[in-house]
């Protein structure tokens, strides 16, 4: 009786092991397959990102892709629109509940302060590949000595130049190397030689602040330091630069910039021949041209003292979430978001030119005219910066009031309301006690 007992138990075992062993995976998924075959276990990954419908199909296409080449991982995708984009991910941080992958903006740094998101710098050459990447999206997403953010486009700003209507006046087309001397005479005789209401540039005092502080060897924000990156007189030198050229005539008059902002283009004088130059980010040269039939072209920022004081820019990124448990995963997701060339082809611009240099020639043999001129306009700027590096901009504390200061003073100036050197000394006192109260 009990050498039969035994033998009963010991055949139960025997099921319970076949049971178990045949309805999970090695890794302790189960199998789906129901005949024994072997599926592989899937690790999930939550990503969220803001636009519209189409970004949407483009991206959940290009996540497909990913999931086809990396069977273990499944993704699922969520977007917002960008109003309420950013609401959306706070509430989730704030209950830990965010998404493993999240898209970033401008305002990287206010979430790195938080300390909410996973440092990539353990991946890099393993799971994250940035052998290819521009160095200055490396740094832009390097705060605080920990990789956290890796950008998904870029743009680089420049000259937007009208070709047609500088031949018209029979003045050759500047090209990269020229200095603000060039630009200033050449916007003079622009306005010379084309008549009454013609002028040569929009006024970039305030757009070009941070470019013009960088090429003296300062900038806006030194955000390592924490401090401002420049001192009243290096605000002087280029406001007064600005000031003396529209007293010559080749700037556009303050009253007609208020009513046609170069930022908005159904408004700007460059569509209208009005202005032949003004500086732009690359993703804007294709809706300016769609506006006009003149041929319209791109040149780097005139040189400075200390260069261009031009790099690449990120449009917007990605960042891990510090709390995700699938850290490697995520790495090999962000890896494959900006070097796969399938990927590339799908995306496009639609978050700015790809950040490594295969990819964008990869889109560039297939591109438009004018895709083709924000391609090879990029990649000068990108070639440029390997030779002449500089420090890549973050938005000061309190950037919005600063921002506000800044157009003031430049009107105040333009309209005769200050002299130059009172509107700067009130500009950079103004400043300080901006920066001071947002630390």
């Amino acid at each position: 009786m009990r050498q039969r007992l035994i033998i009963l138990v010991l055949a139960m075992l025997m099921v319970f092991t076949a049971a178990c062993s045949s309805g999970t995976s090695s890794n302790g998924a189960k199998n789906q397959n129901g005949a024994g075959g072997n599926e592989v276990s899937q690790v999930e990954l939550r990503i969220m990102w803001w636009g519209d419908q189409k970004r949407a199909d483009i991206t959940n296409e290009a996540l497909k892709i990913f999931q086809e080449k990396n069977p273990g991982i499944k993704v699922v995708g969520e977007f917002a629109p960008s109003t309420g984009y950013f609401d959306k991910l706070n509430t989730q941080l704030a209950s830990g509940t965010a998404p493993d992958i999240f898209f970033l903006g401008g305002n990287v740094v206010d979430y790195a302060n938080k300390e909410v998101l996973l440092d990539l710098s353990p991946y890099v050459d393993k799971e994250l590949n940035l052998s290819d990447m521009d160095q200055s999206m490396i740094q832009y997403g390097t705060i605080g000595g920990k990789l956290l953010h890796i950008s998904a486009g870029a743009n680089a700003r420049g000259v937007v130049v009208n070709k047609t209507m500088l031949e018209k006046a029979g003045i050759p087309v500047p090209t990269d190397g020229w200095n603000w001397e060039d630009f200033a005479r050449i916007s003079k005789e622009i306005s010379d030689k084309l008549g009454s209401g013609i002028y040569g540039t929009y006024n970039m005092s305030i757009d070009g602040m941070d470019i013009g502080l960088k090429q003296q060897g300062k900038q806006l924000y030194d955000m390592d330091k924490g401090t401002l990156g420049f001192e009243e007189a290096d605000a002087l030198k280029w406001f007064q630069y600005w000031d003396t050229a529209a007293k010559s005539g080749g700037v556009v008059p303050s009253e007609l910039q208020v009513s046609n902002p170069p930022g908005d283009t159904s408004k700007s004088l460059v569509v209208t021949g009005k202005v032949a130059m003004s500086l732009i980010p690359s993703n804007q040269l294709a809706a300016i041209q769609g506006l006009t039939q003149d041929e319209l072209i791109m040149v780097q920022v005139p040189r400075g003292e200390k260069g261009t004081g031009v790099v690449f820019e990120s449009s917007q990124g990605l960042s891990g979430y510090a709390k995700t448990k699938h850290p490697k995963e995520v790495a090999t997701l962000l890896s494959f978001f900006i070097n796969d060339p399938d990927v590339a082809k799908i995306l496009g611009n639609d978050r700015g030119v790809p950040v490594t240099s295969a990819n964008r020639t990869l889109l560039e043999s297939n591109a438009n005219d004018v895709e083709k001129i924000v391609y090879d306009y990029t990649s000068r700027v990108s070639e440029a910066t390997k030779t002449e590096p500089f420090a890549v901009s973050y938005n000061p504390p309190g950037f919005s009031e600063y921002s506000k200061l800044a157009e003031t003073t430049m009107y105040e100036v333009g309209f005769g309301r200050k002299s130059v050197e009172q509107a700067v000394s009130d500009f950079y006192s103004g400043t300080v006690k901006i920066f001071k109260n947002n630390q």
